[in-house]
Formats: C-alpha cells, structure tokens, sequence
C-alpha cells in the first residue's frame, strides 16, 4: 500500500469547503496532463493542466484545459478581455505560482486571487482531475466544485 501523499494546501482548502475529492499519486516523472491520464487508464479529457497565461500587462491568469486540447491564444484574449496574451515561460510560470510546472494547481493558488478560467468542454464531463500543487499528486473532485472553489469562468479557450 502506497502511502498517503502529505496534505497539500489544495487539499486543506477541499476539506475546509467540505468538497469530497479523491487524491491521485503517480511517478513525479510524469509532468503532462495526458500522460497522466495513460498512467490511470482515463481518457484524456477528463485530465485538466493548468497554464500561466500571460495579459500584455496585469496580472497573469490561470487556464484549465484538457490534457488532450490545445490553448487558442486569441479565444483566450478575447475572453479575459486582453487584445493579446502570451504563454508564460516555464521559468515565468514557476516564479509566479511558486510551483513546479507539472504541478501548478489553481486549487493550490486560491489565496494568491489570480483569476481562473476553465475550458468549455469541462461541462460536459462530472468530475475531473487536477494538479494538486505538487508534481505526483492529482486530485479528483466535481466539476461543479472545482468552478464553484476556484471562482473560475467558463470559457471557450481551444479548439478553431
């Protein structure tokens, strides 16, 4: 038996909100949503990364989109209401979460108030999962709650 990953603030923040969520470990190594989602034996969908976007200025926000979709940058501008946004670099990633990429979690960043968006498709499924703040360990809650505790909005961020 594996034992239980250290209690992560994604997780605090789960419990103090009273949001049932199943936790998710797998090998550090793996860094990608989808690859994730072949260690578990899902389907890529359901496996949320989280990316740093970058507004031309301002603060940066957070986009969750499916392991298995693309970001589409100007969706994403028009829809956070920036003419342009960029990726941040990983490095740019890893000093304004504080966070390893492959681990970036909005669930994780709640108290720093960036502003989160979620993908479109996400409504279509009932639970997925999500990083939990450490590379290893994915958390598995209710659409429906990760929006509600993340603040996030539903946008169409991929696709043509």
């Amino acid at each position: 038996m594996a034992l239980m990953a250290e209690k992560l603030n994604s997780m605090r923040i789960l419990e103090q909100k009273k949001v049932a969520f199943t936790v998710r470990e797998f090998p550090d190594t793996i860094h990608s949503a989808d690859g994730v989602a072949d260690h578990f034996g899902l389907p890529h969908e359901v496996v949320y990364k989280t990316l740093v976007v970058m507004p031309a200025a301002g603060k940066p926000v957070l986009v969750l989109v499916a392991g298995s979709r693309e970001l589409n940058l100007k969706k994403v501008a028009k829809a956070v209401g920036e003419k342009k946004v960029q990726m941040a670099t990983k490095k740019e990633a890893e000093s304004l979460t504080g966070l390893q990429t492959g681990g970036i979690s909005a669930l994780a960043l709640l108290h720093k108030n960036f502003r989160v968006f979620i993908d479109e498709p996400v409504l279509q499924l009932e639970r997925v999962l999500v990083s939990a703040g450490k590379r290893g360990v994915n958390l598995e809650l209710a659409v429906k709650e990760l929006i509600k505790v993340t603040n996030a909005r539903v946008i169409d961020a991929t696709g043509e």
